[in-house]
């Protein structure tokens, strides 16, 4: 039986008619946002009754117990399965039940496992975490340190505290250089705010905007730096969040990259030599 099960568990056509019927499933899950019958729950059950087959052929194929649940994909895959056999009606809370919804979404993960390529690539972001880490405070203490200078610097006044001219400054400014989009906040009106204001200048939304609305704010009195600043300000962040920060990033999943090549090459050796 078991030896049984290692040669089917390795078996390319049996692993080719996994990916189909993982692909299939896929599929379904997309159909069933839109709509659902007896048809589509009856495929879904025994597409459950597959996973639940091949999942045991690979638990009676695994060396061990210990073997078996030290693969962190046999871990995945054995969730999703127990994870699709509890009922919906189980829940009488209607967020329990999406809760469950969603998490039975995540059967579609499992094309990640489908290729030798994709887990290298999985193998890959797992080791690039550490070095990520990193990045992500370095990334943090520049978001903060940029943040709190663009408080500082082009907070816009509170319109309930300005003089009647100041008042009319500040609706002509809205006017004229509104906030982007119109029903947004000042993009510098505090902390919270202008982090967020500098996470969507990296990603290239509308930060020529920012500089814009501030400069104009700045012409009309409304804040006190000019324009040369404000160019600076926003040039520079731009510059260091997308050409430094991010190629950081990419250095480090490059670099991981290379190492997960290398091991991968070694663990072959090692099986080969143990063959022989």
């Amino acid at each position: 039986m078991k030896q049984f099960c290692k040669s089917l568990a390795n078996n390319h056509i049996f692993e080719l008619f996994i990916i189909g019927i993982i692909l299939v499933n896929s599929i379904l899950i997309g159909v069933e946002t839109s709509v659902t019958n007896n048809a589509i729950k009856l495929t879904q059950q025994i597409i459950l009754y597959i996973f639940t087959f091949e999942i045991l052929v690979r638990f009676i194929a695994a060396d061990s117990i210990k073997k078996f649940f030290s693969d962190g994909w046999n871990v995945f895959d054995f969730t999703l399965v127990v994870i699709g056999y509890i009922p919906e009606t189980m829940f009488a809370n209607a967020s329990m039940v999406m809760a469950l919804r969603v998490l039975r979404v995540f059967r579609i993960l499992r094309l990640l496992r489908t290729a030798k390529e994709v887990k290298l690539i999985v193998a890959v972001l797992i080791k690039s975490m550490t070095s990520m880490f990193y990045n992500l405070i370095l990334f943090l203490i520049f978001v903060y340190l940029y943040a709190i200078v663009g408080v500082s610097m082009f907070r816009l006044p509170d319109p309930a505290t300005l003089n009647p001219e100041q008042k009319a400054k500040y609706e002509q400014l809205m006017e004229v250089a509104p906030h982007s989009p119109s029903n947004s906040p000042d993009p510098y009106g505090n902390i919270g705010e202008a982090i967020f204001t500098l996470f969507r200048s990296l990603t290239g939304e509308d930060w020529t905007d920012l500089r814009y609305n501030s400069i104009t704010a700045s012409e009309m009195g409304l804040i006190q730096v000019n324009s040369a600043v404000i160019t600076t300000y926003h040039v520079s962040w731009f510059c260091i969040a997308a050409f430094l920060l991010l190629n950081l990033v990419t250095g480090a999943v490059i670099n991981n990259y290379q190492v997960a090549i290398d091991e991968q090459k070694e663990e072959k050796e090692k099986k080969e030599d143990n063959n022989n």
